[in-house]
């Protein structure tokens, strides 16, 4: 692809990814049984420096477009989805790094194998306290949680006074405290149909003392320490291009399965099915699709870099194009898969095809909040009434 760009010392993350191709095929099977990344494989991954392609430079990462990433995962997520998902989370946990204070994102992530996890915010509170905050809770759906060395969670805060603190819009701040993982009890409850070697399970801390300088607040891009056109973007923005990545890997892998069944596989009384007019049709319209849907979201994301203030965040407009370009790569891919499963007939229902687990896999990331058919919802309220609930911040 010539339009990726490279990172630390001149690695390009997409070709970093595509050597890694072969190994991690090769350890899919151990990674859904397993349930984790297993060396030297994750090793690699770290050498690859796969998981700081959204990390500040200022703090070791390589701190790249986005399209470059969204091609860096879709190439890992080709080769195995869980891979895949856990690398988009981990770069996308990176990005509270630009929301606190530099010397504690030193700290955290001066070790080369530093990845954060955390779970999405829910009920429980922080309660603020001299110096920081206590916090008593458990979270769940922290992808990648079996390969981290820091914890994350994401709570309003309950002021000494017992009154909610509210951010600038006049709501209830939700503030990140980060953690070592020693400091949480992991609760093993990713049992799930696809997804399984992602680890999203659930993780609990008791009466933690989390000192202010380990806490931040990423609801407001305003907020950030970093400068630059990649942190002006959300986080939820970066987040669905992350999903978006791993839909496009799976799907392309998918269809790259079917086209070579479709060579060799004669069903009963009929004739090859790559012979079929009707399959010819139909796989040219998905590879339109496919190809259409990156492409668009491409365009979208290197717009909006090269015209993103180097201070301020992205306008409510772009923000409304990222969601509206990652809404439709996504349903794209769903719908690719799809196609496939039902098109590669009994070949696809069996333990250990080419489609079943990625179809598994599609299907979990399916249900996943950046999936929600409801985002075309928001964005076209949005286009006919502006945002009058700040349903963009």
């Amino acid at each position: 692809m010539n339009d990726v760009s490279l990172g630390s010392a001149g690695i390009d993350p997409v070709a970093r990814a595509r050597d890694l191709g072969p190994e991690i095929r090769a350890a899919a099977d151990e990674i859904e049984r397993s349930q984790t990344i297993p060396e030297p494989l994750l090793s690699h991954i770290h050498d690859a420096r796969l998981a700081r392609i959204l990390l500040p430079r200022s703090v070791g990462g390589d701190q790249l477009d986005p399209w470059t990433y969204l091609h860096a995962i879709e190439e890992i997520s080709r080769h195995d989805g869980s891979v895949g998902w856990n690398l988009f989370v981990a770069n996308s946990s990176a990005l509270i790094a630009p929301f606190i204070p530099l010397n504690t994102a030193e700290t955290i992530f001066a070790d080369p194998r530093t990845v954060v996890s955390w779970g999405p915010p829910n009920e429980h509170r922080a309660q603020a306290v001299p110096g920081g905050y206590r916090v008593t809770g458990e979270w769940h759906f922290a992808s990648g949680s079996r390969q981290a060395n820091w914890m994350g969670a994401h709570c309003q805060v309950t002021e000494p006074d017992g009154s909610l603190r509210l951010n600038r819009f006049g709501r209830p701040t939700v503030r990140t405290l980060l953690f070592r993982k020693e400091h949480t009890q992991q609760i093993p409850n990713w049992n799930t149909i696809g997804m399984r070697g992602t680890a999203s399970e659930g993780y609990r801390v008791a009466d933690l003392f989390v000192p202010e300088a380990y806490s931040g607040t990423r609801e407001d891009p305003s907020l950030r320490r970093e400068t630059g056109p990649l942190y002006a973007f959300t986080m939820q923005g970066l987040y669905a291009v992350g999903v978006a990545g791993v839909g496009f890997g799976i799907a392309r892998a998918m269809l790259d399965e079917f086209i070579a069944l479709a060579v060799t596989k004669t069903p009963r009384g009929l004739q090859r099915v790559a012979d079929s007019q009707v399959v010819q049709a139909e796989v040219a319209r998905r590879e339109a699709n496919l190809g259409a849907a990156r492409a668009w979201l491409v365009e979208i994301l290197k717009d909006i870099y090269a015209t993103a203030d180097d201070i301020a965040p992205i306008d409510l407009n772009a923000r409304v194009r990222v969601r509206l370009g990652c809404a439709h790569a996504i349903g794209t891919a769903i719908e690719v898969a799809d196609y496939v499963f039902k098109a590669a007939g009994t070949s696809a229902i069996f333990l250990g095809t080419p489609f079943e687990r990625r179809f598994r896999d599609m299907h979990t990331l399916s249900q996943q909040i950046q999936s929600r058919d409801a985002h075309f919802e928001a964005v076209g309220r949005v286009m006919f009434n502006g945002d009058p609930d700040g349903l963009f911040l």
